[in-house]
Order: C-alpha cells, then structure tokens, then sequence
C-alpha cells in the first residue's frame, strides 16, 4: 500500500505536469492554424480587391494589350496585402507549411491572370466577365490541386445568394452562416473556427464572413430581381449585409 501511496504520489503530479504543458501545445496549435488561415483569406482578398480596381481597364474595349499579366497582377497583390494588413506577405519565421501554401497562393494566381490573356487584350469587347468573384473561384480550384491535400480554401455565401452551384455551402458551412453568423449579439465580423473532420480525415475549419460593400451593390444591390451586367439578377442587397464567407480548411 505504501508502495502504491508512493506511485500515486510521483504519478499524479507528473500527469497533470504533462496536461498542463499540452494545454499550451494546442493552444498554440491553433493560434498557428488561425494566423494561416486568416494570411491565406487576406491574401485571397487582396487579390480580388487588385482585380476589382482594374475593372475599368480590363472592360475597356478601345485599349488592346492592357500590360497586365501574372507577373505584374501577383506583384501588386502581394504590395496590396502588405498595405492592408500592416505587415509583409512572407517573413523570415513563416513556417515550411506557410510558405508552402501562399506559395501555391501566388502561383494560382499567376496562372489563372496569364490563362485570361486572351480575354483581358481582346479590343472592341467591353464587359469580360472576369470579375473578382470568377477570380477567386479558378484561384482556389488552381490552389486545392497545387495543395489540396494539405489545404483548401473556397468562398461560398447563404445558399440563396449563390449564384454558380461549385459555390454552395456545404453541412457545415451552412450551419455556421445559420446558426452563428446571424447571431446578433456576435460581434460583426468575427470568423468562426472548430476542429473537426473533413472527408473523414481530421481538419481545422475555419469561416470568415464577408460583407457587402457600396461597390458590391452595382450587382448584388437593388433593385431586387434587376438584371446586373454579369446577367444575373440582383439580390437587392445593402451595405453592410451578409454577403459571402471564405473558408479554409486545414487538414491535420
């Protein structure tokens, strides 16, 4: 009995020693998934934003050659993150992981701009159809067969303002965007994470909600049922109102 009063006397401590230092491993486990997965949202978001500004000279049909391809359009999106977040894209502690998925970032990018050439230069030809939203669609679909096994990174929205069904949320999106984006009293903006599994195979999510702006009102804004120059009808939308979430997910 001694002997036992002993063992539990080493073994004890020494248990709850190893879970207090796992508390800190896992939290730091996930502090790390939410920096990668908030970089590679911002980093999608800068994209779309560099897109969306050169709308007026992509549309332009009396210019040809716009100068505008992938080298270039990745160029000023990484500049166009380091604006809007205050720091640089890449820095000297990213993790091999890190930099191996905002690697696969820029070139999907690259390749989906140098892909529209073609469409970008053509003269007489107003409006492309190469809109942020397109964009971001071939970017990610490029990225998941660069990275897909590692991660994947996709924008969807409340199923009744998806427009292209490749979009639609999934079970778990959709009840993200039903049961806790629509809360209230949650702060506006704030993205939602879990751990849990994702084609069997365990995996951190993660749901950023999107807002939309002024300049999303030209063709998601009133009136409802218009049709906007993409040929869709418009969802008669407002500032401010939910819009859209980018999800990441990363697998463990």
């Amino acid at each position: 009995m001694q002997v036992l009063a002993a063992i539990a006397r080493t073994s004890i401590p020494a248990l709850l020693t190893g879970c207090m230092l796992l508390m800190p491993a896992a939290a730091a486990e996930e502090a790390a998934d939410v920096a990668t997965g908030t970089r590679l949202a911002e980093f999608l978001r800068a994209a779309r934003s560099v897109l969306s500004n050169y709308q007026p000279l992509i549309n332009d049909p009396s210019v040809g050659d716009k100068h505008l391809d992938g080298e270039r359009f990745t160029t000023e999106a990484i500049a166009f993150y380091a604006k809007r977040t205050g720091h640089p894209l890449i820095t000297d502690d990213l993790s091999e992981r890190d930099r191996k998925l905002i690697q696969a970032q820029i070139e999907a990018m690259r390749e989906v701009v140098d892909e529209q050439q073609a469409d970008i230069n053509r003269p007489g030809i107003g409006f492309k159809g190469f809109v942020p939203a397109v964009f971001a669609r071939l970017m990610n679909e490029k990225f998941a067969a660069k990275v897909g096994a590692e991660a994947l990174v996709r924008v969807t929205a409340p199923e009744e303002l998806v427009r292209n069904r490749k979009s639609l949320p999934d079970a778990w999106e959709s009840g993200v965007i039903e049961n806790v984006f629509s809360d209230a009293d949650r702060p506006k903006g704030d993205s939602y994470t879990e751990v849990t599994t994702v084609d069997d195979r365990p995996a951190f999510r993660m749901l950023l909600p999107e807002y939309y702006t002024e300049s999303c009102l030209t063709c998601h804004g009133a009136p409802k049922g218009e049709i906007d120059v993409t040929g869709y009808p418009k969802e008669g939308g407002k500032a401010g109102d939910l819009g859209g979430a980018i999800s990441i997910v990363l697998f463990k």
